[in-house]
């Protein structure tokens, strides 16, 4: 199968490419160092990416929905967040709690999330909550609302200290006796955990590129180091063993890049296997970018092991791609279920 890239998508990763070297690899260290979100890049990336959180209103939002929500988010003027995790349903997004109780043309939301990407930020954040009354019956209750940050009753927790991907907040959300009109359900009721998933089929791809790009990021540092670094009279590069550790990261590089590559192209013609595709690439590329980073620590040694070098910071931003947006443990599962499938 080709997956070349067109003039056009070539276009569009070489600007990228470009922004990135320019703004971001720059300010990384002092972004990691301090925590706190790149406000001063935060309109020139939020125009080249949305994905998760503006996912759901493009994928079930109406025409009204879509108007009103989407070409602020395009435009880099705001951006969107998920919330979909609780404290108590991680994996099991089916058990969350958050209740939204309708009251005419109103639903009123109680409850709260965590790990929330953004949601410290978020101007418009998609909501997923129990709309039966009990708040005690199967996942097929769960419906989506679109939230504004300026409606009564939503409240921003504590910003979360984390390992790695540190410019990015992670929040926790609360929602007390927030009302949401009935317009801003995304489709109908109950279609919410339907949703939720199909948005994770879409985004996983997304991680699985992150990951892929983690781990060229590692490789690349790994191998200028093998060739500058001597020792016993001769570069590193020329010892067996680190060209044969450089050698398996290629090799796993390219094969995330393919099943990446191939999720991305079920999506584009909306194949029947886009779950599995999808869970494959996440689950390779994340799991190649924690081998690689760890490998390039190990290539640099004691400078490997160092902040003043951004090796040990990519082996960090690498972990996470194996837990958010379902963690590889669920992407088995995923995979799993596909294998037995019975087929016609």
């Amino acid at each position: 199968m080709d997956f070349s890239l067109n003039d056009e998508q070539r276009q569009i990763q070489e600007t990228v490419h470009d922004l990135c070297l320019e703004r971001v690899e720059p300010r990384a260290p002092e972004i990691d160092e301090s925590g706190e979100f790149p406000w001063d890049i935060k309109e020139l990336f939020a125009k080249h990416d949305q994905s998760l959180g503006s996912l759901p209103i493009w994928l079930a939002g109406s025409e009204t929905q879509k108007r009103h929500y989407l070409p602020p988010l395009a435009r880099g003027e705001q951006l969107a967040a998920y919330a979909l995790t609780e404290p108590g349903s991680g994996s099991d997004a089916g058990g969350m709690r958050t209740r939204a109780i309708k009251h005419g043309n109103t639903y009123v939301i109680n409850g709260s999330k965590t790990f929330i990407t953004g949601g410290s930020v978020a101007d418009t954040l998609v909501v997923f909550a129990r709309t039966d009354q009990d708040g005690d019956t199967p996942a097929r209750n769960i419906s989506a609302f679109i939230v504004e940050k300026t409606m009564p009753g939503f409240k921003v927790g504590k910003l979360e200290k984390k390992l790695g991907i540190r410019g990015s907040p992670t929040a926790q959300l609360f929602f007390e006796d927030l009302a949401v009109p009935a317009a801003n359900r995304l489709g109908n009721e109950g279609e919410g955990f339907k949703l939720a998933m199909r948005v994770l089929d879409h985004s996983r791809p997304g991680i699985a590129a992150q990951a892929l790009g983690i781990a060229e990021g590692a490789f690349d540092l790994a191998r200028r180091y093998a060739r500058d670094r001597r020792q016993f009279g001769k570069p590193i590069a020329e010892f067996q063993g680190i060209q044969f550790m450089l050698a398996d990261m290629a090799t796993q590089i390219e094969a995330a890049r393919a099943l990446t590559y191939a999720a991305g192209d079920a999506l584009d013609r909306q194949l029947p296997e886009i779950s599995v595709s999808s869970s494959m690439a996440k689950l390779f590329a994340s799991d190649t970018a924690m081998r690689v980073t760890t490998d390039a620590v190990q290539i640099l040694g004691g400078y490997g092991y160092l902040r003043d070098f951004p090796a040990e910071r990519m082996m960090r931003d690498a972990k996470i791609t194996q837990i958010y947006e379902g963690t590889n443990e669920i992407q088995r599962f995923v995979i799993a279920r596909e294998v037995f499938k019975e087929k016609a």
